[in-house]
C-alpha cells in the first residue's frame, strides 16, 4: 500500500472507535455512543474498500465488508460494523451479553489487481502469504480471504482449497488454472 494511502495510527484508532460506537448504538439504542464529532481527515471521504471483523476470545464472530469501494471510508466502516455484528449469515445477531467480550478489527483495502498465472503451481509461486488478500472468481462463484486469514491457513495449498470451498466450488478447482484471481493488500487496525 502506498504511503500516501496509508492511515496514521491516530486515524486507524479513530475508525476503530467509530466501528465500536456504531455497533454499541445499535445494540443498546444508545444515541450518545454515536457522538457526531466526526474527526476531520480527508482520507475519511475517500472511496475505499473496507471490512469489519469481530472476534470473541480469538474466534470469528462476524466479518463483512466491501472489496470494491461502495461508499466513503467512514461510511464503509459504519455500514460494515453493523453488518458484521448483525447481518453475517454465518452467525446469529450479536447479543448485548456478548458485547463485553467482542474485539473489533477494521481493514482498509487497496484496489484489487488481476493476477496472471498459468496453473496451480504458478499461482502458488506468485501469491505472497501474509501480504496478499485473494479474490477468486469462476462464473457465478466468488470468494475472498483477507490477508489475515493466512494466520489460520499458512499453507498455500490449504489456503486455496478453503477459499474454493468458501466460494462453493470443488476444493481442488484452484489447481486447474481456470480461476480469475485478484490480489489486494490491507492496512488493519485492531483492538487489544
Amino acid at each position: 500500500m502506498a504511503d500516501s494511502a496509508k492511515l496514521t495510527d491516530q486515524e486507524g484508532k479513530y475508525l476503530l472507535d467509530v466501528a465500536r460506537r456504531t455497533i454499541q448504538e445499535e445494540l443498546f439504542e444508545d444515541k450518545a455512543a454515536a457522538r457526531g464529532d466526526e474527526q476531520a481527515s480527508p482520507k475519511f471521504s475517500e472511496r475505499r474498500g473496507t471490512f469489519v471483523t469481530l472476534t470473541i476470545n480469538g474466534n470469528l464472530r462476524g466479518c463483512i465488508g466491501h472489496i470494491i469501494p461502495q461508499e466513503t471510508l467512514l461510511q464503509g466502516i459504519k455500514e460494515n460494523a453493523i453488518n458484521a455484528a448483525f447481518k453475517d449469515p454465518r452467525f446469529n445477531p450479536l447479543s448485548q451479553k456478548e458485547w463485553k467480550d467482542v474485539k473489533v478489527e477494521i481493514s482498509i483495502l487497496t484496489d484489487p489487481r488481476p493476477l496472471e498465472y498459468s496453473d496451480g503451481d504458478d499461482l502458488l509461486k506468485k501469491i505472497r502469504p501474509n501480504i496478499d488478500g485473494v479474490i477468486i472468481k469462476k462464473g457465478y462463484y466468488q470468494a475472498t480471504f483477507l490477508p489475515q486469514v493466512w494466520e489460520q491457513l499458512p499453507d498455500k495449498k490449504e489456503f486455496f482449497t478453503h477459499l474454493c470451498l468458501k466460494a462453493g466450488m470443488d476444493g481442488n478447482e484452484w489447481k486447474k488454472g481456470r480461476l480469475e484471481v485478484y490480489t489486494y493488500q490491507v492496512q488493519a487496525f485492531e483492538e487489544h
